[in-house]
């Protein structure tokens, strides 16, 4: 056996024009304004209602005119504020009822809508997210990479052509009468004419101008070696 839910009813105060366009989307619904103010109070949160502008009370000098249905007075015009009438659950406060009423106002405008909510959605919509925020990131990542190798390889570039220009300088164009003086040992050898560098420094000089001009190696060249040799012999000597 189902038990009648008790009811209260509450007086809503309310300016003229509030009262008549929650009175005329009740009409337009086929429904009482109490079924208006509870179909939003039973489906969204009081929290949320509160959000909500409330319309307040009648301004100074609204009135309604109505007939008293009771009372010595009955059948007499009698004007008072502007209100509405619900009969609803117990324990509501009458400024939450007419946010409510102002809220249905709002939905029925199509200024706002209700979305249903479903924690899992949202779940699978935080995960993927998730997903793009990464590949994202990683995508940013690999192009910095990119970047770390590009400015990586344009600095080997510009030592190996830093390495290219010491060497091309060390690579001494061959004298033509070959090496027939002090003077042209020197020179082949890369020291100044004024210069007198020890056996030890001689052969150090020889040693590394050999690696480059040895035939066998990348710039090498067989008259270069040879006049190498000769201005060795010749300081040696």
């Amino acid at each position: 056996m189902t038990t009648k839910a008790r009811k209260q009813s509450y007086t809503i105060p309310c300016s003229s024009v509030f009262r008549d366009m929650v009175t005329k989307l009740a009409e337009r619904r086929s429904v009482n304004v109490a079924d208006l103010a509870r179909s939003v109070l039973l489906v969204i949160p009081e929290d949320v209602i509160k959000t909500f502008p409330d319309p307040g009370g009648p301004p100074p000098g609204d009135r309604e005119e109505t007939v008293l249905k009771s009372g010595p007075s009955e059948g007499r015009p009698w004007r008072r504020k502007p209100r509405l009438q619900d009969r609803l659950s117990p324990g509501y406060d009458v400024s939450i009822v007419r946010r409510a009423l102002n809220l249905a106002l709002i939905l029925d405008d199509g200024q706002h809508s209700v979305k249903i909510h479903n924690p899992e959605t949202e779940k699978v919509e935080k995960a993927a997210q998730a997903t793009l925020k990464a590949e994202a990131e990683q995508k940013a990542a690999a192009t910095d990479t990119a970047k770390d190798n590009a400015k990586m390889n344009g600095e080997m570039k510009a030592e190996m052509e830093r390495l290219q220009a010491i060497v091309s300088v060390l690579l001494f164009a061959p004298l033509n009468g070959g090496v027939t003086s002090r003077a042209d040992a020197l020179h082949v050898l890369g020291f100044a004419p004024s210069e007198m560098p020890d056996r030890s420094a001689v052969r150090s000089r020889f040693r590394m101008l050999a690696t480059i001009h040895h035939p066998d190696s990348n710039y090498g060249n067989h008259q270069r070696m040879s006049q190498l040799n000769a201005a060795m012999d010749f300081l040696n000597a």
